[in-house]
């Protein structure tokens, strides 16, 4: 009975470690494959991974690449920045010392003019009542013999018609203190004042006769006493009687001048040619002898005639006119005859001279 027990002992024995070993072997195999599975899983994480850095090392890559491009591109420009500060801050310096040196230049032309002394005209008149002081834009007194023809007819007393008549009919004493004749004579002075001293002057008065004015028929002007003694006769005339500027010229002509200064404000009155023979008069009866005025026409005609008949060959001539009423003609007339010389026609502003 023992016996048999022992035997069962045994084989319940040896089932228990069969069974425990086949249970080992199962945990075993199972460990096994649940191992084979994790890890193949665990692979495909990690080469995703790898691809992700992978990736992520091309993208800092290329921004690592794209860093140094813009940090070279900065360095360049830095560098072309610095390069044209220099030539900028060199330019600067240039100018600084070229300033500096147009400074001093200036500041020893100053000190050069503060002792010069101050240039004293000899060929000027010092004269308080016009002129000198003032400046006519354009008008250049020069020649060598210069012949100045002076308008005293009554015309040359007052600017309207009115006036000129009021004072055509009053005394010489209110004639000669007409506001035009006033401002003639002022004008006159002008002229006479800057005649070069090398030049030769004549000086001729205009109205219905001739009138020459000073000791000579030229005359230099290098002695102020001279200067003075022609003002003082100037101041005698009568401004009166007609424009007679045919007797001017041909007073003119005889000196053979070769600059003529005429000072006048219109357009001729009276002329000395046969005009009852010249078919273009045949309706001026003014010049006939029929009437006492003359329309703007027929001065016109008697301008042109006057010009033509009385040759001034090579003579340059320049006309002041003063302003009249009711000669609108006389501005083209004289404009043309002086472009022809090569000369001026000036009509300066009330305030002149």
């Amino acid at each position: 009975m023992r016996r048999h027990r022992k035997s069962e002992d045994f084989n319940l024995a040896f089932l228990d470690i069969m069974s425990c070993g086949l249970g080992a072997v199962v945990l075993v195999f199972m460990l096994v494959k649940h191992d084979v599975g994790s890890s193949s899983t665990e692979t495909d994480l990690l080469t995703k991974d790898v691809q992700q850095l992978e990736l992520q090392h091309d993208e800092l890559q290329q921004t690592l690449e794209q860093l140094l491009n813009i940090s070279q591109s900065k360095a360049e420009k830095i560098a072309l920045l610095r390069a044209r500060l220099t030539q900028l801050e060199q330019s600067l310096l240039q100018k600084k010392m070229s300033l500096v040196q147009k400074k001093d230049q200036l500041g020893a032309l100053k000190n050069d003019i503060a002792k010069r002394p101050i240039a004293k005209k000899e060929d000027l008149l010092e004269d308080n009542r016009g002129g000198e002081e003032n400046y006519l834009m354009g008008l250049r007194v020069e020649g060598h013999r210069i012949a100045v023809l002076i308008d005293s007819s009554a015309s040359m007393t007052d600017e309207k018609l009115i006036d000129i008549i009021k004072r055509k009919n009053s005394s010489a004493a209110v004639k000669k203190q007409g506001p035009k004749w006033l401002r003639t004579q002022k004008t006159v002075r002008w002229v006479l004042a800057r005649i070069p001293k090398t030049s030769q002057v004549a000086v001729i008065s205009y109205n219905s006769s001739v009138k020459s004015l000073g000791k000579l028929n030229w005359m230099e002007l290098d002695n102020p006493s001279t200067l003075a003694a022609l003002y003082e006769e100037i101041e005698t005339i009568i401004p009166q009687g007609a424009t007679n500027l045919q007797k001017g010229l041909q007073a003119v002509s005889r000196r053979n001048a070769t600059d003529l200064y005429v000072i006048t404000d219109g357009l001729p009155t009276a002329g000395e040619s046969r005009y009852a023979s010249l078919n273009p008069f045949s309706n001026c009866s003014s010049l006939l002898g029929k009437a006492s005025t003359i329309s703007g026409e027929c001065r016109v005609k008697l301008f042109r005639q006057t010009i033509k008949e009385t040759k001034l060959d090579r003579v340059k001539v320049n006309i002041i006119l003063l302003p009249i009423e009711g000669d609108p003609d006389a501005i083209n007339e004289y404009w043309r005859w002086a472009a022809l010389s090569g000369g001026l026609v000036i009509s300066p502003a009330v305030n002149w001279p």
